[in-house]
C-alpha cells in the first residue's frame, strides 16, 4: 500500500492508514455510483473520502506502471489548483492499495467542502434562473479566470461546481478534479468547456457576455459557440 499524507495532516496518519479496512463500515455515505464518497470525522476534522472503483485489468496495469491513479491525480491536482489561487477542498492524503503487484483500489482524502449549493440549480426543468443573474455572471467570470490561469476541468459539469454567497460576493469550489489539465486554454477549448453545463439559451446569453469580455473574445461569437456546443451535447431532461 502506498500512502501520501499532506504534512499539515500528519497527525491523522493512524486514521488514514485504516481507511481501506474500514471505509465501507464507517463514516456516512453521501454518494454511491461507480465510485463512493463518504464523510468522516477524524480528530475534529470533517473529511471527505472518495473510493475509486477497482479498474479493469488493462487500467490496473496502466495505473500501476504508466499512469498516475485517479486518487494521486486528485491529490496533486488539488495542490496545483490551490497554488494557482483557486478553491478546491484542501487535499489531505491519497492511498493506493495493490494486489498481486497491480493497483486494486485507490482513495482520495480531502477536507469536506461545506458549500451547500451546486450548479445543478441551473437546469432545463428547474424554475427560471431569473433573479440569479449575479450567480451566472460570477460563474462566467470565474470560468474565464480559471482558463486564463491554465486550468481546464475536463469534467466541468453542474455537480462538480459548488458555490456559496457571502458578504464578499460568490465563491466557487471545484470538486472531482482527477481529470483537470494544466496549460494554455485556447478559445475553442474554452467554449467547449461549457458543453456539459445544463441550461437554456437565455441563460447562456448571460454567461457568454461576461465570459467573452473577461477573455477578450467577441460576444456574438461567444453566444453562438456556447449554444452550439451545448445543443450538440446536452439533451433537455424530461420535466419532473
Amino acid at each position: 500500500m502506498d500512502i501520501i499524507i499532506h504534512p499539515e495532516y500528519a497527525s491523522l496518519d493512524h486514521f488514514i492508514r485504516k481507511i481501506p479496512a474500514c471505509f465501507a463500515q464507517t463514516g456516512t455515505s453521501i454518494y454511491k455510483g461507480r465510485n463512493e464518497l463518504r464523510v468522516f470525522d477524524a480528530g475534529g476534522e470533517k473529511l471527505a473520502v472518495k473510493s475509486f472503483k477497482i479498474p479493469h485489468i488493462i487500467n490496473r496495469v496502466a495505473y500501476s506502471f504508466f499512469r498516475k491513479s485517479k486518487a494521486k491525480r486528485s491529490y496533486e491536482n488539488a495542490l496545483e489548483i490551490i497554488r494557482r489561487g483557486f478553491n478546491t477542498p484542501q487535499p489531505v492524503a491519497c492511498i493506493e492499495e495493490f494486489k498481486h503487484g497491480l493497483l486494486h483500489r485507490s482513495y482520495y482524502v480531502c477536507k469536506f467542502c461545506d458549500y451547500e449549493r451546486s450548479f445543478r440549480e441551473f437546469t432545463y426543468y428547474k424554475v427560471s434562473f431569473e433573479g440569479k443573474e449575479d450567480i451566472l455572471t460570477a460563474f462566467a467570470g470565474f470560468t474565464a479566470r480559471l482558463q486564463n490561469a491554465g486550468i481546464y476541468h475536463k469534467d466541468y459539469s453542474p455537480g462538480n461546481i459548488l458555490f456559496t454567497k457571502n458578504a464578499g460576493g460568490i465563491d466557487f469550489c471545484l470538486v472531482d478534479i482527477n481529470r483537470v489539465k494544466f496549460g494554455y486554454v485556447g478559445e475553442k477549448a474554452g467554449y467547449k468547456n461549457f458543453e456539459r453545463i445544463w441550461g437554456g439559451d437565455e441563460m447562456f446569453a448571460v454567461i457568454a457576455e461576461r465570459y467573452a469580455s473577461d477573455r477578450g473574445f467577441d460576444v456574438g461569437k461567444s453566444v453562438a459557440t456556447l449554444l452550439h456546443y451545448n445543443h450538440k451535447v446536452m439533451v433537455p431532461p424530461k420535466k419532473k
